[in-house]
């Protein structure tokens, strides 16, 4: 069984979060594929360069400049970060980004109108395979190589469910500071895409849920496994989290 893993959220730059996320991946001893974000040190690098963040339909507009950046911590320092984190933990780690033997191919978004922000459209599977098979624990930065050979800034969750379809992961993980997704005011156990759907077009699901929501319904159709969204406990407890499930899936659940 493959899983892949996304980390991000409010508490992605605390030690002692990442200490207890890399330990659940270590103590779980399933072959992992860590894709990680890092929104939070790009931002204050940017800000700390001069250069004011600007988004778009929650989107982070990015020039060559900002391109630079974001290179420089997502592939440098946060991945970094979270290899060294799971080497301490005892699993065998090694990092890399989507640029880096063109793991990741995209293509700008919106036509190039967010800059060199894009999408992935290619996952050169048989290199995160080869990690794998070797003991290793992949840790994926989501900067992909685009058409041009230049770099694209791609939303991390974007890249996990990418990576976890072409891979044909048992399963994909959002793993955050949440236990899992509200809906009604309440956590829940479980949604179908209708549910999901419903919970976007509200506003319910605001903030970074909405890609993760969005995220988790493209791996699903792309025929991923088992899709959770929540917090570390999912790690090494397969009823922890909010399941994402077709409407069939829902509709037969308990049967």
């Amino acid at each position: 069984m493959t899983r892949v893993v996304k980390v991000g959220g409010n508490r992605a730059d605390d030690a002692g979060w990442i200490r207890e996320v890399s330990a659940g991946i270590a103590a779980s001893r399933v072959p992992t594929v860590l894709v990680h974000g890092g929104g939070k040190d790009v931002t204050e690098l940017q800000r700390a360069l001069g250069i004011e963040p600007e988004w778009r339909e929650g989107l982070r507009v990015t020039t060559p400049r900002v391109l630079e950046v974001v290179r420089m911590v997502l592939s440098g320092s946060v991945n970094k970060r979270w290899v060294a984190a799971l080497l301490d933990a005892g699993a065998d780690a090694v990092g890399i980004s989507g640029e880096d033997g063109g793991l990741l191919r995209g293509r700008p978004l919106l036509g190039g109108a967010l800059g060199c922000t894009g999408e992935v459209t290619e996952v050169r599977t048989a290199l995160l395979d080869a990690w794998l098979a070797q003991g290793l624990y992949p840790v994926v930065s989501p900067v992909t190589r685009g058409p041009d050979g230049g770099g694209l800034n791609v939303n991390a969750d974007d890249a996990a469910a990418s990576v976890a379809a072409a891979m044909g992961a048992a399963e994909l993980l959002f793993v955050s500071d949440v236990p899992g997704v509200k809906a009604g005011g309440a956590w829940t156990e479980m949604l179908d895409g209708d549910a999901a759907e419903a919970l976007l077009r509200s506003g319910e699901a605001a903030g970074g849920m909405r890609p993760k929501l969005r995220a988790a319904l493209r791996a699903r159709a792309a025929g991923v496994g088992r899709v959770r969204i929540g917090d570390v406990a999912m790690l090494t407890d397969d009823g922890a989290g909010t399941r994402i499930e077709t409407i069939q899936e829902a509709a037969h659940a308990g049967c």
